[in-house]
């Protein structure tokens, strides 16, 4: 899939409120197919609160949310993943009683075929080799690393064509971050697009092909990651600058 030729996600000025308060005013953004883009922002921004909107967790008071030209505004989750469009909260969700193999095989529920089922285990071990050898190990002795390999390899089975991730790299060592991403990196070359939360400024821009900056609800900056990252405003407020810089 060529970058830019097929708007995948796109939102048009969406506004949420929690009750009476505003927390996201007027966003738009969108995501190309076969892109990987990154939302940026400090604790707080509205970046979680983006994702859950896309994925009918809140309710959006204004706006519209379109997958591939048509328009989602609202529909509950089952409905979104109907449509190959698959949320991997921070949370890490997984069964933690059971085994490694059950909780994919749970991935693969609405998968009947078994050529499909085969293949995408194929990329699930390719992607985290660990998780291989951890098969008949319960999910919850897992490390933290190998039960987030374990969450995103469990949505993977169920073959989505959009992934929406908050904060992958949350409590990871950077060895496992770095192997993380190059993961989540693999994904867009099998021609996945990827909207992804992440407060690891550098891991997160040195994948994805664009980025926005989140503050107070609103997207403040948007541009390449190459841009992003020769930013001195970005550097400053998040890739470890001398002096913070508001926006």
């Amino acid at each position: 899939m060529d970058i830019g030729k097929e708007r995948a996600l796109e939102l048009k000025e969406v506004s949420v409120n929690y009750g009476l308060v505003p927390v996201l005013k007027q966003v738009t953004l969108h995501v190309d197919g076969g892109e990987i883009v990154t939302l940026l922002g400090a604790n707080g921004a509205g970046k979680t609160t983006t994702l859950k909107a896309i994925y009918g967790l809140i309710p959006v008071k204004e706006g519209n949310i379109l997958f591939f030209g048509d328009s989602i505004k609202g529909f509950p989750p089952y409905r979104l993943v109907d449509l190959g469009i698959c949320l991997v909260t921070e949370e890490k969700t997984i069964f933690a009683p059971m085994t490694v193999m059950d909780n994919l095989i749970l991935g693969a529920y609405s998968r009947q075929n078994r050529e499909e089922r085969k293949r995408n285990f194929e990329i699930v071990f390719k992607l985290f080799p660990i998780l291989k050898d951890r098969l008949k190990q319960r999910a919850g002795t897992l490390s933290g690393g190998e039960q987030q390999m374990l969450a995103l390899g469990r949505v993977l089975m169920s073959n989505p064509r959009f992934l929406l991730l908050d904060e992958p790299s949350l409590g990871l060592a950077p060895l496992i971050v770095g192997e993380m991403m190059k993961a989540i990196s693999g994904l867009r070359e099998k021609g996945l697009s990827l909207f992804l939360v992440e407060q690891n400024a550098r891991a997160a821009l040195k994948i994805a092909n664009r980025g926005y900056v989140m503050a107070g609800g609103r997207i403040v900056t948007e541009g390449s990651a190459m841009e992003l990252l020769s930013d001195e405003r970005i550097r400053s407020a998040y890739l470890g600058g001398r002096r913070a810089v508001c926006f």
